[in-house]
């Protein structure tokens, strides 16, 4: 009622305003559920593993392991069961549907994130919050749109919109909120959706503030600039941070395509696995160190490393034992981001770093800070190849402006060093690894880009074919399906293309049906040929096959409505 109520009241007001309060209300219930999400993930840890730590031994032992296995089991089965495309971080998830589905998502995807993402930090599990904040908030700002009256095709705005006030409300940091979402998922930082970003980025972090707060997320016990010796160990620890999250890409990408792989293993019961490395790792280090930053985010013992607290072997064993759990967590499908670790993994080899150099050179306090802030910046602008977010988003979590030179020498070095590591970020291998590359998505801005790009960009890799001449199955195949023309492939080879009107004038007349010739093009064939050819060929339907000539393997289809509806992507694309 109080939507359908809203919806009514801003359906009447004019365009302009009607589209800046719907990205008011946007960007406040993005702020407002990834806040919620926070607290739920916290009120579940600090009641489960972390009371367990100041209980005995064998609580603690039994306590975690019910805990991590269980929550590890319902994750699993909520990921089965309701919603696979859950799983991960989410991120590559909204990236697709942003360029593919013009932001589209199903409500079902939003609970079953915030369910499963509960369940699995909260559970113990070395995976982070804020990529699930940015799915859930996007999503919800989606579905939320369409309920408002905003058209379809205009989605992205507000997918947009929610991205942006779900990351600045779970890390407290509207601006790198606002460049993570226009470089990582719109792939524009001209874009014009930026109004919209930002509105809801301020939004999502006035949220945040009401009620979290407005202090930063790490409070450093040493404030001012580091000296000389900092900017000279600034390369170095940029250079093994980057090192350590291009080595994590590599690991947790090899054990999710082996995980992929598997057979007989029932889906739903993979999570465990990840869970089971975890339990064994984490108790291990909480026995030998007294730490528990294998478990969930790690922050607190991410706090103590950038305020110079841990030892250089305890700095060394979290460094370690985290990048091991976090592989096998979202390599077995585990449902949570890698921001949290990425920013663990390069905070401990700054800490490690600044810990060794100090046995042989003095280090003040805020050089020790300096070193864990810029391994940070390194490991996750490294792995998220965002070197601007990489930068803004330490400095906003840490309210240091002191340490922007440092922050902008490890994004050189961090970025020269992954881009030779692996060739794409850790999103767009994701989306590879699932047949899912988001450049087939994206199409260019101008008209002489689009017409010299090829026509495996667009085109239908799932097409509709008759696989026999018989005429009770051609008729039950006109019959469940609307199309006007069908390709003919029997036995592997292609034949031509049967017409409807051809078919039908066939069955009444008793005769067997035509078969036309096939208008032929292959992937690479650029788009301004493909136009020539549809207008040309009968039927406007153009197949398109794997090699040329006749013995070509059919591997998808063309038609003017698949052109059509692609110009149309690009029409938008170059509006916003």
């Amino acid at each position: 009622m109080l939507l359908d109520y809203l919806r009514e009241v801003i359906s009447r007001l004019p365009a302009k305003t009607r589209a800046i309060v719907i990205t008011v209300v946007l960007g406040l219930a993005g702020g407002g559920l990834a806040v919620l999400f926070h607290y739920s993930i916290q009120f579940t840890y600090r009641i489960g593993i972390e009371a367990l730590s100041r209980a005995s031994l064998g609580a603690f032992l039994l306590g975690t392991f019910a805990i991590v296995m269980l929550s590890s089991l319902a994750v699993g089965w909520l990921l089965t069961a309701f919603c696979p495309e859950a799983a991960g971080s989410g991120i590559p998830q909204v990236k697709l549907g942003f360029w593919r589905d013009f932001g589209a998502s199903s409500w079902r995807s939003v609970w079953v994130k915030f369910l499963a993402g509960t369940l699995s930090v909260g559970g113990g599990a070395s995976l982070g919050r804020e990529g699930p904040s940015v799915q859930l908030a996007s999503g919800l700002a989606a579905n939320l749109g369409r309920v408002l009256g905003v058209p379809s095709h205009l989605g992205r705005a507000s997918s947009a919109a929610g991205a942006a006030s779900g990351l600045a409300a779970a890390f407290n940091t509207p601006i790198a909120a606002v460049t993570f979402v226009l470089e990582e998922i719109v792939g524009d930082l001209n874009s014009r959706l930026l109004g919209g970003i930002l509105l809801a980025s301020v939004l999502g972090a006035l949220v945040a503030h009401a009620l979290i707060g407005s202090q930063p997320s790490f409070v450093l016990s040493s404030h001012g600039a580091p000296g000389w010796i900092g900017y000279a160990l600034a390369p170095l620890v940029a250079a093994l941070a980057a090192f350590a999250g291009g080595g994590f890409q590599r690991m947790a990408l090899g054990v999710r395509g082996w995980n992929k792989g598997l057979v007989g293993l029932p889906p739903w019961s993979r999570v465990m696995i990840g869970g089971l490395v975890t339990w064994l790792i984490g108790v291990g280090v909480f026995l030998w160190t007294g730490h528990l930053g294998v478990f969930s985010l790690g922050y607190d013992d991410l706090a103590s490393a950038l305020n110079g607290d841990l030892l250089w072997q305890a700095a060394a064993i979290l460094l370690l034992a985290k990048l091991a759990a976090t592989v096998f967590c979202y390599g077995f499908g585990g449902c949570g981001g890698v921001f949290a670790p990425t920013l663990f993994f390069g905070g401990m080899v700054g800490a490690l770093v600044s810990a060794l150099v100090s046995m042989v050179l003095p280090l003040t306090a805020a050089e020790h800070v300096a070193m864990g802030v810029v391994g940070m910046c390194a490991c996750l602008g490294g792995v998220v190849r965002a070197p601007v977010t990489g930068i803004l988003i330490i400095f906003e979590m840490t309210h240091e402006f002191s340490l922007v030179p440092l922050l902008i020498i490890s994004a050189l070095v961090s970025q020269a060093i992954a881009r030779r590591l692996n060739p794409k970020n850790f999103y767009d291998d994701l989306l590879e690894q699932d047949g899912a590359e988001i450049e087939r998505r994206m199409p260019p801005r101008g008209l002489t880009g689009w017409m010299d790009a090829p026509v495996g960009r667009v085109a239908n890799f799932k097409p509709i074919v008759a696989e026999s001449l018989d005429a009770a199955y051609l008729e039950g195949l006109f019959a469940r399906h609307r199309h006007e023309r069908f390709p003919l492939v029997i036995e592997g080879r292609l034949l031509g293309v049967l017409d409807r009107r051809s078919f039908e004038s066939a069955r009444r007349s008793g005769a067997a049906p035509a078969v036309e010739p096939a208008a032929i093009c292959q992937p690479d064939t650029k788009l301004r040929d493909l136009h020539a050819l549809l207008v040309d060929c009968p039927g406007h339907l153009a197949v398109v096959t794997d090699q040329p000539g006749p013995g070509g393997k059919l591997v998808a289809i063309m038609t003017l409505h698949d052109l059509l509806r692609a110009e149309l992507l690009l029409a938008e694309a170059s509006a916003e």
